[in-house]
């Protein structure tokens, strides 16, 4: 991932333009939408003097609903995701945003509780959202580098001799 992503609406910028079918696309979508929904939550816990904690809450169980449909959507997807080892991690970050979501919205609708600070939440929301970034950038590479390889099996003895030998000088 570019090292001059530093918020969610740029990263929601990087994930449309790094995917190429429409798994991916689908996928690299719903990310780009749960960054702009949590980059409005960030925000609203940033407002001064202090979050308005019925706002922030409504927008919390809008993000839960997202999160939900988010991993439907992910657990849908087919056995060449499923097989990375970055899948597991990412559904392991993702059920973690989801279930600390859900228990920040529950906490908000306690009277006289501490709400959660921008940081915590910012923090649980980059590790879902980079974990998934990742899980595309694998994607994405497994699958150029496997419609290579069919290429050099398409290809003239002579073409898969000259492949191999700018394989090999690299």
């Amino acid at each position: 991932m570019a090292s001059s992503i530093h918020t969610f609406g740029e990263l929601s910028e990087f994930l449309r333009s790094a995917v190429a079918d429409q798994e991916s696309l689908k996928f690299s979508e719903s990310m780009g939408w749960l960054a702009a929904h949590i980059e409005a939550v960030v925000s609203a816990l940033k407002s001064h003097p202090q979050p308005e904690p019925e706002a922030v809450a409504e927008m919390l169980v809008d993000l839960l609903t997202m999160l939900r449909q988010h991993r439907s959507l992910v657990v849908q997807l087919n056995m060449a995701w499923r097989q990375l080892y970055e899948y597991p991690a990412y559904l392991s970050a993702l059920n973690q945003c989801r279930v600390m979501v859900g228990q920040w919205v529950m906490q908000a609708q306690q009277p006289g509780t501490r709400f959660l600070g921008a940081h915590e939440f910012e923090t649980v929301a980059w590790r879902m959202l980079g974990e998934g970034a990742l899980l595309i950038d694998v994607y994405e590479q497994t699958r150029n580098k496997e419609r290579e390889a069919q290429q050099i099996r398409n290809a003239s003895p002579l073409a898969r001799l000259r492949a191999w030998w700018r394989q090999r000088r690299r």
